[in-house]
């Protein structure tokens, strides 16, 4: 057996026997995702026929992309969902309560994954569990219904792609989602297409469990089929507090790669993904002083304490000068920020906290725009009409840049606003 990638390692695992890239496999799942669309799963899985979901005990449904239900079709599609979890037995149910939020946090919140995990879910953010060492991939609903009614489905054994980070941030200003908003600058929507991606290099050690959440998230917006981080000692004990054992799973010295990437990470600067796509990403002092109408500080990718402890470090004692929203990514999250009265300092700045879940990241929830008006946002993706109107704009940045653009009104590099 000659040296495996993280990806290769795994689908051998699952399949019992040794697979290379490029094979098609048929493998367990050991987590099934998803969300406000497993109503929609539901009646595909009925259609094909099905009527006992195969293991439920493996399927994680979280309600968070309109909760609370907006409109009476929202409230509908809950009803259902709630139906089917009772009928079918899953105990992994988030509801409109303060256990959950957004599905993507909640899962390595309360480390649902591990290394070494096989993790699908319907939506194409699920990449973010690899932060704990799993293989972790977006499907679509049709497939996910076919999951569960057979506990299985195929896969492409994904070719892989190694990123290394050297160094370590220099400034508190400059954190992971500059650097996710580097690599997609320089990747494009496609360059990481179909490709596991594994981050490794002493640069990650130094990174947070969050950070890591951060960068495995904005995976997606290179084509990523999967993004890992390398299991190591900070994940053994984010694993071990939550009651979760640690057996590390990685790839091998002088496993192929299709591609290499170094990343120092003192040289990366704060950056700004302009409209309409991550991948258009420049330095953020190259577009300063554009006229902000509206932040959101939360989401999938940077809705987590640390995110919000740095907005409130730049907003205590000042006041914001354009609409700002705050949308913790869990209860959890809101939780914590609350006992360490970061959502006070955001409040008192002016910020309007929602409930946890994907608020106007998607277009459906509360604090869509308006004709011709710009939102810096933190989350993961600006495509045109992403927040409900065609006819606006999004920017995407750190939290740093967010909150220190708030307080300007208009686009800054944060490191001028530092204390």
């Amino acid at each position: 057996m000659g040296p495996m990638t993280f990806a290769e390692k795994v689908f051998s695992s699952k399949v019992g026997r040794e697979v290379r890239a490029g094979e098609v496999v048929v493998a367990e799942p050991d987590l099934c995702v998803s969300h406000d669309n497993s109503a929609y799963i539901w009646r595909s899985f009925l259609e094909m026929g099905a009527s006992k979901i195969a293991h439920p005990e493996r399927i994680a449904i979280f309600l968070d992309h309109a909760v609370p239900a907006p409109t009476p079709e929202h409230a509908e599609n809950h009803r259902t969902i709630r139906e089917l979890v009772r009928s079918q037995g899953i105990e992994l149910f988030f509801d409109v309560d303060s256990r959950g939020g957004v599905c993507h946090q909640v899962v390595c919140e309360l480390a649902l994954a591990g290394p070494g995990d096989l993790v699908v879910g319907a939506d194409s953010h699920t990449t973010t569990a690899g932060a704990l060492g799993a293989f972790a991939a977006g499907v679509g609903r049709t497939e996910m219904a076919s999951i569960w009614a057979t506990g299985h489905t195929w896969f492409l054994v994904p070719e892989s792609l190694r990123v290394e980070l050297k160094g370590s941030f220099v400034d508190e200003m400059v954190g992971a989602k500059d650097l996710a908003l580097r690599i997609a600058s320089e990747l494009g929507p496609d360059g990481a297409d179909y490709l596991s991606v594994e981050f490794d290099g002493e640069g990650l050690r130094g990174l947070s469990i969050s950070d890591r959440m951060t960068l495995c998230n904005m995976g997606a917006e290179v084509g990523a089929k999967s993004c890992s981080c390398r299991p190591d000692e900070r994940l053994r004990e984010h694993l071990s507090s939550r009651g979760k054992g640690f057996e590390p799973l990685w790839s091998d010295e002088g496993a192929s790669y299709v591609g290499r990437l170094t990343y120092r990470l003192e040289e990366i600067e704060p950056m700004v993904a302009l409209p309409e796509s991550p991948s258009d990403a420049v330095p953020v002092r190259e577009a300063e002083g554009m006229p902000i109408d509206q932040v959101l500080i939360g989401s999938c990718t940077n809705g987590r304490v640390e995110d919000l402890e740095v907005a409130a470090r730049l907003l205590s004692g000042r006041r914001v000068s354009c609409r700002v929203l705050v949308i913790p990514a869990s209860w959890g999250v809101y939780r914590e920020a609350l006992r360490r009265g970061i959502l006070e300092a955001l409040v008192d700045a002016g910020c309007v906290v929602c409930p946890p879940g994907c608020g106007p990241c998607m277009g459906n929830h509360m604090g869509v725009l308006a004709e011709g008006e710009v939102c810096l946002s933190t989350s993961n993706r600006n495509f045109r009409g992403r927040m409900g109107n065609p006819k606006a704009k999004v920017l995407l940045s750190s939290p740093a840049t967010a909150a220190a653009s708030a307080i300007a009104g208009y686009l800054v590099d944060p490191r001028s606003k530092r204390r």
